[in-house]
């Protein structure tokens, strides 16, 4: 846009509001160039201008306050309309100033020296100036250094442009492009209703794992298909523009009235394949999300996020489209939030706690485990239930720390109660995430020997266990830890389709049966076959058998008659905070303490 000017008076008039938008990285180097200038040539006050056929506006200025005047005032016209660099050593001597509100009002002026900055055409488009209060000789040689100065700044204003606005895979227009255009509609004053769809149609990890294999030159074309099939596809209107936000990430922005709606464009879009070249094509999955909004009533930041979280919401949902929902957004703002307030409780060891279930040997009567379970007291929502932290917290990297948090305070209890008629094994929950972690057995089997306890007295129960199955790096981790020493269990067998093949291929000691599989076997004929039937082929592979969710003397009955070696629930006890669990395992295990 601030090339190939000559003779295109609307592209010239365009590459001037290109420069008069807001951009913070411009126009903070820009007043870099303006304080270099100004040490560079030693005069206190200088500023770069953009001048149109009405006004003359400063965009950057070091020891100058002028922001705007019209056209006619501007002493810059001068060295624009000669298109040379114009020195003025004392304006009160030059009869063209004598009377010029700028020299006898503020900012009085008395000095000015201007080059004008001129594309690779020759095109004028503003200048840089020097300027001061009192007069000034000005020496050939500083002219020479103002003119590179004023070409050093129109030579970073085209890279700017070329680089900072054009996506250089697909030559579409940036994310950058995306929010100038949406400052320039609201500083213009343009009310109409817009609507901005972002498109997500290609997996990104799909896609870079054919680079992996074919490098990015396959994925490169893909993405250029892309950019080529979306208008062929959607067939814009004059006016409604495409940009390629993020990698394989495209929008449209579009009147409020337009058909191209998140739902029409994901419609459009249903089907589709792009080329990786070679004959090659992939399907591509689509999603879309919408905002509305005037222009001048939502920052440009604001508006892409918020189709940014409507994308968001239809990729998480599963769903073709969605339009922005405060509803929503709300809901995931005091997510993050509350990801925020955890990271913190981590860090600074406030608020989270540890309770602990006991596990009964339904043979004896007698406890024989532990399971640590987090909760945490947040300071502003009081107690918090895990379901509503543990599953965001297990999208981000948190959960490693929560783990970590969680076995170290396990640790500590262990450690404490070391040679104590009340110590039990405990067992702590870990996501695939650890397990696929290639030292975390080698770490956890460091803490232990640190802490002088034997690796028998921590327990691993799996968490995601569909996840751990997938993963040969989480297989081979808790196998790693199997070797250690470190008890596995297998959490919420019974609640699903493929739990039995778990069986076979995951290395296991203990086995829980999911309070689903044994809620009625008090009352119902069907659960209790099914129930005995499954801890006998549990029994003869030779596990160890506990059962969740004890409830009532009848199951826990029922459950021993079976064969069931253990069993949690409030029937026993809730989970305790560390206090109360030592004094209720000093009255269980009174007779043994």
């Amino acid at each position: 846009m601030l090339m190939n000017l000559n003779g295109d008076e609307d592209r010239r008039a365009r590459a001037l509001k290109a420069l008069r938008s807001p951009d913070e990285y411009r126009d903070d180097v820009l007043r870099k160039f303006v304080r270099l200038a100004s040490q560079a040539l030693g005069i206190p006050g200088s500023f770069i201008s953009v001048l149109d056929d009405e006004h003359q506006h400063v965009q950057a200025a070091h020891n100058f306050t002028l922001t705007q005047s019209s056209r006619e005032d501007a002493l810059c016209r001068h060295a624009v309309d000669s298109d040379s660099t114009v020195v003025v050593p004392d304006t009160l001597l030059d009869a063209r100033f004598e009377t010029h509100p700028l020299i006898i009002g503020a900012p009085h002026i008395r000095f000015y020296a201007g080059a004008p900055l001129k594309n690779k055409e020759g095109i004028v488009l503003g200048t840089l100036c020097v300027t001061d209060t009192a007069p000034h000789s000005f020496s050939a040689e500083q002219v020479t250094t103002l003119k590179l100065l004023a070409a050093l700044v129109m030579s970073f204003l085209e890279a700017w442009h070329s680089a900072g606005f054009a996506d250089p895979v697909t030559g579409l227009p940036n994310r950058q492009r995306l929010i100038r255009d949406l400052q320039y509609l609201a500083v213009s004053g343009d009310q109409t209703p817009r609507r901005l769809v972002l498109i997500d149609c290609i997996n990104m990890p799909r896609a870079y794992e054919l680079a992996r294999s074919m490098g990015m030159g396959p994925v490169e074309n893909l993405l250029r298909d892309m950019a080529t099939l979306l208008p062929l596809r959607l067939r814009p209107a004059p006016g409604e523009l495409f940009y390629t936000v993020a990698t394989g990430r495209f929008a449209v922005l579009t009147r409020d009235d337009s058909p191209l709606s998140a739902d029409w464009v994901a419609q459009r879009l249903e089907g589709i394949s792009a080329d990786l070249g070679d004959g090659i094509a992939v399907a591509l999955s689509t999603h879309t999300g919408e905002v509305t909004f005037n222009p001048g009533e939502l920052p440009a930041q604001e508006s892409l996020r918020r189709a940014v979280s409507a994308l968001h919401e239809a990729i998480a949902g599963g769903v073709p489209s969605m339009r922005f929902s405060q509803a929503s957004d709300a809901r995931h703002t005091q997510d993050f939030t509350l990801m925020n307030n955890l990271a913190s409780a981590l860090r600074q060891n406030t608020g989270l706690w540890l309770a602990y279930q006991p596990k009964i040997c339904l043979h004896s009567g007698l406890p024989v485990g532990l399971e640590a379970l987090v909760r945490w007291r947040h300071p502003l929502h009081g107690e918090l239930s895990p379901a509503l932290f543990v599953p965001l917290a297990e999208k981000t990297e948190l959960l490693s720390e929560l783990t970590a948090w969680v076995t170290d305070r396990a640790i500590d209890r262990l450690t404490r109660l070391r040679n104590s008629g009340i110590q039990l094994p405990v067992t702590v929950n870990v996501s695939s995430r650890d397990f696929a972690s290639g030292d975390f057995a080698n770490a956890l089997e460091m803490k232990m020997s640190r802490a002088k306890l034997p690796t028998s007295l921590l327990g691993i129960e799996c968490l995601e266990t569909e996840s751990i199955i997938e993963n040969p790096a989480a297989m081979r981790g808790l196998e790693m830890l199997r070797l250690r020493g470190f008890g596995i269990s297998l959490d919420d067998f019974g609640a699903g389709y493929s739990n039995v093949s778990y069986l076979k291929r995951m290395p296991l000691d203990v086995i829980k049966l999911d309070r689903t599989l044994i809620n009625e076997i008090s009352s119902d004929t069907a659960s209790r076959i099914i129930a005995r039937s499954i801890i006998s082929m549990l029994k003869d592979l030779d596990y160890t058998v506990l059962a969740e969710g004890i409830e009532d003397a009848a199951t826990a009955q029922a459950l021993t008659e079976y064969g069931c070696d253990q069993a949690q629930g409030f029937f026993y006890s809730r989970p305790l905070p560390e206090a109360e669990l030592d004094e209720w395992l000093s009255w269980k295990l009174r007779s043994q303490c």
